[in-house]
């Protein structure tokens, strides 16, 4: 969010090098965050794929002020993200886990 709390900005952007955990890494323990994410992977049946998806990171213990603004601003952000049909909510670590929470949910779409 910019520092007026009117719009919403880039803070960073990953090289493509970058792995799924270098992303988790770049998202604050504390406070909220939308992401998008180019996920490489395999399909049940054995083909290399890939998925763009947006994840709205809302920790339990962010401070109530800023669940309520990024919540608040999410649907308008997932209106303009034309193309990106995989959106996922987490509200902790292990929301994130990509084994066991993100892969299955990204797999339902390939």
């Amino acid at each position: 969010m910019s520092d007026d709390k009117k719009s919403i900005v880039m803070e960073s952007e990953g090289a493509l090098e970058k792995t799924y955990d270098d992303f988790c890494e770049e998202l604050p323990e504390q406070d909220c965050r939308y992401g998008l994410i180019d996920l490489e992977f395999e399909t049940d049946d054995g083909r290399p794929t890939s998925k763009i998806v947006f994840i709205a990171w809302n920790p339990d213990d962010a401070p109530i002020r800023s669940k309520m603004l990024y919540s608040g601003s999410k649907e308008a952000l997932k209106r303009v993200l034309v193309g990106v049909g995989i959106h996922l909510n987490a509200t902790d670590a292990s929301e994130l886990d990509y084994e066991s929470s993100i892969l299955p949910s990204v797999k339902k779409f390939a």
